[in-house]
Parts: structure tokens; C-alpha cells; sequence
């Protein structure tokens, strides 16, 4: 969304709506789990770097624990100090608005943070049946509307991490959707183990695979080898920062 650089991997497409945006990544948690206290504790190292750094806009695609009043929580105080140190901070709404109650966590429910919800624009350019995304919404705990904002929040193209079991099974299903019958066997020989199904279809004959190709790049959202679609407001929320980062520029 911002980090994907000049799209070069697309020939230029899919590039970065800031993309010559000089980022700073502030690791908050593992692939299992990112801890309340965490996110505080990245929030408060960026207010101590910022000069050092040059930072001017705080992207937080990610959410706490919890719902819980910016007056006593550590989380919010730590986002409202941000935004009093001269930074603006963007948070994700979360995407548990179809739930009951659809709560809006920290630091996203802190008054101070441009908090972003989703559109879902249907992949289309025309504005007709644009729909909304189910975002979390407001008001919190505290009685306040959020989110402030709404950025597209489904089919957002992001690049696919190089060396991954995903960036494998992409590029696998991308060469095959591209190649001719006659070669796709010899192409499932070559790639065993990259994805079972492709594994257990490698004895049928080119059409029926090429089904099975076609559906699990639907069912995917496969764009090429390099990247796919993504959803969530985590994906909203920084399309609103490098839009920040464009009037900074301006």
C-alpha cells in the first residue's frame, strides 16, 4: 500500500501511493501475537526517535486487546502524547463490524488518532454500488465516532512477501495459468510440494487442471506471482498516511 515501492515487480502498476516515502518499521509483535503493552511501547519509541529519524506520520495497522477508556489506558495516552509531540497518527479501526457491539480498540478509540475505516469499491473505478467495508465503529467506550475516515478496505494490491509458502504457490499458479497444455505436466513435476492440491492433480489431464488453477487464483486473490489482494482496515488505514504523506510533500 505505501512500502510496495515504484511496483517495479508490475512493471510500475502497482506502485506505492507514496512511494519514494522513506518508512520507518517499528516491530510490535510476532506472526502469533501482538501484545496491548507493545504497540504502546513502539508508539513511545517513535515519540523518543522522531527527530532522529525525521518521522511526521504514525501508520498503526494494528489493534490492542481490548476496549478501554483513553483517560486510564496506556495504549491511548501513549497515541494522544504522539499527537501532542507534533505527529499524526493513524490507526486501523478494526474489522469487527459485524460483530455485536462492534468495538473499536486502542489506540484507534483515542480522540486525537485519524482513525480509518473500509470502502468496498467492488474492484471497480465507477462510484455506482460502492458498499461499505465491516469496519468497527463507534461510539467508544468513551462516546466517541469513529472512524473518522474511510479508505478502500478490500482489493487493495499488496506485494507478496519474496521467499514465502505464498510467494511460492503464486508464482507457481501464475506460470501455469500462462502456460500451454503441453508443458503444464512437466511444471507440476518440477514444483512438487509447493502446493498439495497442484500435487494431487498432477495426474489429470491439462483442462482439469487448468480449472483447478483458475479457482485457487479466484479463491486466493492471486493478481501475479508477486502480489494479491488483500483486505482490512489495516489496509485502509496507511492508504490514509501515504495520502498524508503526499500533502507533507506538496
Amino acid at each position: 500500500v505505501v512500502a510496495c515501492g515504484n511496483g517495479w515487480l508490475s512493471r510500475g502498476l502497482f506502485r506505492g501511493l507514496a512511494s519514494e516515502a522513506r518508512l520507518v518499521l517499528v516491530k510490535v509483535g510476532s506472526a502469533r501475537r501482538i501484545k496491548h503493552d507493545d504497540i504502546r511501547r513502539g508508539i513511545e519509541w517513535v515519540i523518543r526517535n522522531r527527530r532522529r529519524y525525521g518521522i511526521r506520520i504514525v501508520n498503526v495497522s494494528c489493534g490492542g486487546d481490548y476496549e478501554a477508556s483513553y483517560l486510564e489506558d496506556g495504549l491511548s495516552q501513549a497515541a494522544e502524547a504522539a499527537t501532542r509531540a507534533g505527529l499524526l497518527v493513524v490507526a486501523a479501526a478494526g474489522n469487527l463490524g459485524d460483530k455485536p457491539g462492534h468495538p473499536v480498540i486502542p489506540p484507534a478509540s483515542a480522540p486525537s488518532v485519524l482513525t480509518v475505516g473500509g470502502l468496498d469499491d467492488k474492484n471497480r473505478l465507477p462510484f455506482s454500488n460502492y458498499d461499505i467495508y465491516h469496519s468497527s465503529y463507534g461510539p467508544t467506550v468513551d462516546g466517541l465516532q469513529k472512524p473518522e475516515l474511510i479508505a478502500p478496505g478490500i482489493w487493495v494490491a499488496a506485494p507478496i512477501l519474496p521467499g514465502t509458502p505464498t510467494a511460492g504457490q503464486a508464482a507457481l499458479l501464475t506460470r501455469l495459468a500462462a502456460a500451454p497444455d503441453a508443458e503444464m505436466r512437466g511444471i507440476l513435476e518440477e514444483s512438487r510440494g509447493t502446493d498439495a492440491d497442484l500435487d494431487a492433480a498432477a495426474h489429470l489431464e491439462p483442462p482439469l487442471v487448468r480449472q483447478l488453477v483458475a479457482a485457487k487464483i479466484r479463491d486466493n486473490n492471486v493478481i501475479s506471482g508477486a502480489y494479491k489482494h488483500v483486505d482490512g482496515t489495516s489496509f485502509a488505514a496507511p492508504i490514509v498516511s501515504s495520502l498524508a504523506a503526499q500533502v507533507l510533500e506538496v
